[in-house]
């Protein structure tokens, strides 16, 4: 790490910290050279591998205005797409891997935003997946209407 004050090629560190969500270390630095002090940040990078092969650093932001589209007139907040968001990069996280797929990245999205709001899972899913006939969202909303009537077995058998 070079000095931001001297340009010194090397420093010590003096203290390492996570922050607060844990998606990054902080370092404290010094300067062997010119004694100034300074702090680094370091985080993992996640890259992106799209259909054509072109890679880019993943964003939170894109998957929040790609979901945004899909809740356009649903009682979906900010803050709700936010947090999905960070669902969605928490799980892609945890498999370990610098690359993805932007079709992961996709599949991620699902899960969370179908507890979130089932319409916008409706719409995000038909684009994603490429639903083309009216039967593709008739065997969807049969899978929905399946896990609610499972859910109300289930809480009935439970009382």
């Amino acid at each position: 790490m070079h000095c931001p004050f001297c340009r010194y090629a090397d420093s010590r560190v003096m203290d390492s910290r996570t922050t607060e969500d844990g998606s990054a270390i902080r370092r404290r630095r010094q300067c062997p050279e010119c004694g100034a002090r300074f702090t680094t940040t370091e985080t993992a990078t996640l890259v992106v591998v799209k259909r054509n092969g072109v890679t880019e650093p993943f964003s939170r932001d894109k998957i929040v205005n790609g979901v945004r589209k899909a809740c356009q007139g649903r009682p979906v907040t900010d803050g709700d797409l936010t947090r999905l968001a960070q669902t969605v990069e928490e799980t892609v996280r945890a498999t370990g891997v610098s690359q993805i797929d932007a079709n992961e990245i996709g599949l991620a999205i699902l899960p969370p935003l179908r507890q979130l709001d089932e319409v916008a899972y409706m719409r995000f899913a038909s684009v994603y997946q490429g639903w083309e006939t009216l039967e593709d969202f008739e065997t969807a909303i049969s899978l929905l209407r399946l896990d609610h009537e499972k859910a109300a077995a289930s809480a009935a058998a439970q009382e």
